[in-house]
């Protein structure tokens, strides 16, 4: 039979109780890893005074935050102990209870503070350590789970290269400079949704990165606002993004009484505006998906209107002809229409002017013993096949289009212009 001796003073192991209270309300850590944490530090504990902890109970109460430690042994005859860690003399036992008896168990709390003040700082130390340890891999595989999900987070702090921001849980994210829109401006106390890009462990820290520029941002984006594509009545195919600026989604339907772009946009533009107004108004482009690739080409490059399209499969490569005043609307502002269409399709699109009066201009080929080989093909990249094709354009557009330097533009045009003086 086991008897409960007197409890000890609980003021005097006022630091484990502490130490164990600070972290019972901890999120991210399940009841049954806590116990099991806390049950190991304290029979370390034990073992290292007594040699063993076989025989000690610990008892935890997690709702009020407290804890004893139990030492259980058994009562013999004085004189005749062999293992003092388990057993004590039946005059001991009685002097802790007067009516025990030779043969009964008696169960003793353990009063922490006869370990020493050292023992016990060590012990509050561990647990810490092991508790924490725990909670950060509780995080690192809350948001491993959650990698391509929307959060929403507040704002902490912003640096020049990345900003902190934390969860509802109080669990820090960061935001790089470069998963940022460009006009994307932030101060301390500010809502920001973001996707959960990738999660790593970083020296035993988990470090949780969030996105606004991937392209999976946006399509989550689709599927809050759009309710066939949360469904998987609409396929979005592929996404491809200029951030804050322009954006290409190619969608699909397998059920023919679904418009696929009409339901993404909705009346009057009202699913796709909230999706602009989170981007910064990013101009979006929502187009039907088809494996016909002259036809997706063509919806790719919306809006400029295509007069014909010449495909090299095996190079993947598009010759593209527009009318003259459809060009600028295929290459689009910066350039990032045409370079859109070209990722979102595959093809390495050229863009030439589908003109009858070419009699008297002349290719830029024909200048290649004049024009570096290059610089003419940068040029042919924003539309300017022809030597007219380049002198219509202003060289402050000229530069702007293209990745050349200023000098290097006004050579090209006094070039040109020489052929036709």
């Amino acid at each position: 039979m086991k008897k409960n001796a007197p409890a000890a003073d609980k003021n005097e192991h006022t630091e484990l109780v502490e130490a164990f209270s600070e972290f019972k309300d901890l999120k991210n850590i399940d009841r049954a890893s806590m116990m099991s944490i806390l049950e190991d530090v304290f029979k370390n504990m034990l073992k290292k005074k007594y040699g063993t902890a076989d025989n000690f109970d610990i008892v935890i109460n997690t709702d009020k935050g407290d804890l004893q430690a139990l030492r259980n042994r058994l009562i013999v005859e004085d004189g005749t102990v062999e293992d003092p860690s388990t057993q004590i003399e039946y005059s001991e036992a009685v002097r802790i209870q007067p009516d025990f008896e030779v043969g009964e168990e008696v169960s003793e709390e353990v009063r922490f503070m006869d370990f020493g003040r050292r023992a016990v700082l060590a012990a509050r130390q561990n647990l810490m350590a092991r508790v924490q340890e725990l909670e950060k891999e509780g995080i690192f595989r809350k948001y491993k789970d959650r990698v391509g999900e929307i959060i929403t987070g507040e704002v902490y702090q912003t640096w020049k290269k990345e900003t902190l921001v934390m969860d509802d849980d109080g669990n820090e994210l960061i935001l790089p400079k470069s998963e940022q829109i460009g006009s994307d401006f932030f101060k301390k106390g500010d809502s920001v949704r973001a996707v959960v890009l990738r999660v790593e462990m970083i020296n035993g820290t988990p470090k949780i990165i969030l996105s606004r520029t991937s392209p999976l941002f946006l399509e989550k984006l689709f599927e809050l606002e759009v309710p066939e594509v949360f469904d998987g009545l609409i396929t979005i195919k592929k996404i491809v993004r200029e951030p804050g600026e322009r954006a290409k989604v190619a969608v699909e339907s397998y059920d023919d009484r679904i418009d696929p772009v009409g339901a993404c946009v909705g009346m009057k533009g009202s699913r796709i505006h909230g999706i602009v107004r989170e981007l910064r108004n990013e101009n979006i482009d929502v187009i039907n998906f088809t494996t016909n690739s002259p036809l997706f080409i063509s919806r790719a490059l919306a809006p400029a209107k295509i007069t014909s399209i010449k495909l090299d499969d095996e190079k993947k490569r598009a010759s593209v002809f527009l009318k003259p005043d459809q060009v600028s609307l295929a290459i689009g502002k910066g350039g990032h229409n045409i370079k859109l269409a070209g990722k979102l399709t595959g093809y390495e699109i050229d863009v030439y002017r589908d003109t009858d009066d070419d009699s008297e201009d002349v290719d830029l080929d024909e200048f290649a013993d004049e024009i570096e080989p290059w610089i003419i093909d940068e040029l042919k990249t924003i539309g300017c096949d022809t030597a007219k094709s380049v002198l219509e354009l202003p060289v402050e557009d000229l530069v702007k289009r293209t990745d050349l330097e200023e000098e290097t533009i006004k050579e090209v045009v006094r070039i040109l212009r020489s052929e036709f003086e």
